[in-house]
């Protein structure tokens, strides 16, 4: 069974009786690492068991913006050169196998995305297509666009998470402001919970009342030629312009990988299974 080989890290805050990610984690035996605050710790060994593998965060860190750029800085520490921060809300990993979302275990998904931007120089953050947008997208991976809730992050980067609305699209733009490649994977994609339909976490403090709204002005007060605000899925939402298209920094090969010596195909183990007689 294929395992991520860097350090998979989950926040999580006030959901311990309902922490998704925790949940499948552990039933795809994915090692994972929960990051919790010292007050909620034995609330969540509770609710999932003595076998999880926690982190405490320092009484003085509050919030997800810095427990993030804690994260970073704890996985730097142990000498880690890139590291994974997945959301709470999660519920689990796909492969798209003909326009189908067939579920795979998260395993597999990770040390794909961990291959693939190791023969690479400048891949700064990679990750995970939201399982309701992949099947739309023919091409198995998107070149420099956002990349939200499942990511794998390259400790060499400067950069920090800085907001607390929209941080990890601000995260981003900043490193492909700064010429960095970012890549979001469409062959493989992660079921994540649809924003404000859970307790906890971040509903209360920043989505509710004008919270959408809030988020997306503060995200363009900080990228005014690059971000405006406008309402899409009957919601205020930033809009980057373009698309993300203006942003071009190809990939650059690591010189001492030579990928003629790739298979042309590699299915990682993987086999397809039927698990249901009617599909």
């Amino acid at each position: 069974m294929k395992l991520p080989r860097y350090p998979v890290y989950v926040p999580s805050y006030s959901r311990h009786e309902n922490c998704l990610t925790a949940k499948f984690l552990i039933k795809d035996k994915t090692p994972f690492r929960l990051v919790v605050q010292p007050q909620e710790v034995e609330a969540y060994r509770e609710a999932l068991g003595g076998s999880v593998n926690f982190v405490v965060l320092p009484e003085s860190i509050k919030g997800l913006t810095p427990t993030r750029n804690w994260i970073k800085e704890h996985s730097t520490k142990e000498g880690h050169p890139r590291h994974w921060q997945l959301d709470d809300n999660i519920r689990q990993t796909y492969r798209i196998y003909k326009r189908k979302r067939v579920p795979c275990a998260s395993g597999v998904a990770f040390a794909v995305v961990e291959d693939f931007v190791d023969r690479y120089e400048n891949v700064a953050i990679a990750g995970l297509e939201y399982e309701m947008f992949g099947v739309r997208k023919m091409h198995p991976f998107t070149l420099n666009c956002r990349v939200y809730s499942c990511s794998l992050v390259n400790n060499a980067i400067p950069h920090k998470w800085r907001l607390a609305h929209n941080d990890d699209t601000d995260l981003c733009l900043q490193v492909l402001a700064d010429g960095w490649c970012t890549v979001l994977f469409n062959a493989f994609l992660c079921d994540k919970q649809r924003t404000m339909t859970m307790g906890g976490g971040n509903t209360k403090d920043l989505y509710q009342g004008d919270g959408r709204l809030k988020m997306a002005r503060s995200l363009e007060r900080v990228w005014p030629h690059i971000v405006t605000t406008d309402r899409r899925f009957q919601r205020p939402q930033h809009i980057v312009r373009d698309s993300w298209c203006s942003f071009k920094t190809p990939l650059i090969r690591k010189k001492d990988i030579d990928f003629s010596k790739f298979p042309k195909v590699d299915d990682y183990g993987m086999k397809l299974k039927q698990i249901n007689k009617n599909h």
